[in-house]
């Protein structure tokens, strides 16, 4: 899995520890880069605010995203992502404790690859995140750009 990254988009620091918890202890040994709001998020992906100048060729595996983020919302990212030219083919994984019908539409109808809702225990959040890196690290293939 060398050279492969995974986007975390997590505002929540408890998440984001079991997130980056649940990959580590399950092999999935990629980058891990986390963005605590939207807008860290699309400078990350554009290489623009305090990622002005990040190798923008260098792009995620997979993007994890929650929905309810400070700043720019999960949409507005997934929105903005699916827009751009450049990461508009990028998996994105809205990973989010949302179970309403509007948000998982409007992900659907934004492209997104996959609607997970974050299990509320912590054993079934870290089994959900495992075979989520599993399988969009391993298993999954990408087209060549």
């Amino acid at each position: 899995m060398a050279g492969k990254l995974i986007l975390l988009v997590e505002d929540n620091p408890d998440e984001e520890a079991l997130a980056l918890r649940a990959l580590n202890h399950n092999g999935i040994n990629s980058e891990v880069v986390v963005a605590r709001d939207g807008a860290e998020a699309l400078d990350f992906l554009f290489g623009t605010g305090v990622y002005a100048g990040r190798d923008t060729t260098i792009m995620p595996t997979v993007t994890f995203l929650d929905l309810r983020l400070p700043k720019v919302d999960g949409l507005e990212v997934l929105q903005r992502i699916r827009a751009d030219e450049r990461t508009k083919l990028l998996p994105v994984v809205t990973l989010t404790s949302s179970d309403e019908q509007c948000d998982i539409v409007t992900s659907y109808e934004y492209k997104v690859n996959s609607y997970v809702r974050k299990p509320v225990s912590f054993t079934a959040f870290t089994e959900a995140v495992r075979q989520l890196g599993m399988y969009w690290m391993q298993l999954n293939e990408l087209p060549r750009v």
